[in-house]
């Protein structure tokens, strides 16, 4: 086993681009949806008000795309090692759990995170917590996730919630936005293998991943990238499976990423086996584990209709999946986040708790 080092995180380096929004997730840049009115920690959410990415007007389009296709099954079955698993600052202590600041390898980058260990021996499920967008210049280290974070620790679950590359204490992947934000994904599948080489008191055979918004098209991609590394995934108020939805909803008047991803790759009308290639929806088949997806029916930033689509999408390649709708809920959960969080607890229980 790795030893568990304790110890401060890296500094602090660059963030990524604006395009992780419309390309990896649903919540708008500025505005971060896991809690209501808040960016999940009680902090006002920047930019509050914001409908939509906006910015400095478009660069005018090449009308070529510059750039080599990357696809999402690029990265299927590689080896994936996270390591070195280090816990710094105590955050908190409650009667149910520690929070600590933590770090771990991902590849050859250190990755920030926050984490939850239940009070007691153990050995204790865990889940890795793949939060939704949050402008990289305004995220904070463990920022997003916040109340699925304790409540998950409450119950009894190690739950590691990881910043990704180019966010907080993490290290900058300058190849992060040519490889269409698939680094995140690499992220969570290597806090899998992390967890699971360290001290911490962890039951290797109980581990899950749950992802918010962007998030869950993160763990649709783990998933995918490596069948049966985890025994289940919980996609919360997710995007589109399908990238071109995800574009063409962000591709607004004024939007300098939307326009920086058409110069790479070109747009879903010139190019669409690219905007295929890096979406989960064709590849659905490959994911082993019982997947739950939890959606609201007033979900403002991505609709019922993606959700549902997906859910078809999960049954029709064989995949053990479920859906829990939540009437009058939109994108972050209000009234019935606390309903929510049960059901969730329920489906880990019974396939990784």
């Amino acid at each position: 086993m790795t030893s568990l080092i304790r110890g401060a995180p890296v500094g602090r380096l660059l963030h990524t681009a604006l395009l992780a929004a419309l390309l990896a997730g649903c919540s708008l840049p500025g505005t971060d949806h896991s809690s209501p009115a808040s960016q999940g920690d009680g902090t006002a959410a920047s930019a509050p008000g914001s409908t939509g990415p906006s910015g400095p007007s478009a660069p005018a389009r090449s009308g070529e795309p510059t750039e080599t296709p990357v696809a999402l099954r690029d990265y299927f079955d590689r080896e994936y090692s996270g390591t070195r698993l280090r816990l710094g600052d105590v955050r908190e202590r409650t009667t149910g759990y520690t929070s600590y600041d933590a770090t771990y390898r991902s590849e050859d980058l250190t990755v920030s995170g926050v984490i939850n260990v239940p009070n007691g021996d153990g050995p204790f499920p865990a889940v890795v917590l793949a939060h939704g967008w949050i402008e990289p210049d305004a995220y904070t280290s463990g920022q997003g996730m916040t109340r699925e974070r304790g409540h998950l620790a409450d119950q009894g679950f190690i739950a590691f919630h990881i910043d990704y590359r180019n966010h907080a204490d993490s290290d900058r992947d300058p190849d992060l936005v040519r490889n269409m934000y698939l680094g995140y994904a690499v992220d969570a599948v290597n806090a899998v293998h992390a967890l699971r080489g360290s001290e911490l008191p962890i039951d290797p055979a109980r581990v899950a991943l749950m992802g918010r918004s962007m998030g869950g098209n993160v763990v649709l991609q783990a998933l995918e990238i490596s069948p049966g590394l985890v025994q289940a995934g919980i996609v919360y108020s997710g995007q589109s499976s399908l990238e071109s939805d995800n574009y063409r909803r962000w591709a607004g008047p004024g939007s300098d990423y939307a326009a920086e991803a058409a110069d790479l790759y070109g747009t879903p009308e010139e190019n669409p086996e690219f905007w295929t290639g890096i979406s989960t929806r064709p590849q659905l088949g490959r994911i082993t584990e019982p997947v739950l997806m939890i959606h609201g029916t007033e979900d403002e930033q991505c609709p019922e209709a993606w959700a549902g689509a997906t859910f078809d999408a999960l049954q029709s390649s064989g995949v053990d999946a479920q859906i829990e709708w939540y009437e009058g809920e939109r994108h972050s959960f209000g009234p019935r986040f606390d309903d929510s969080m049960v059901r969730s607890t329920r489906f880990l229980r019974t396939h990784a708790g």
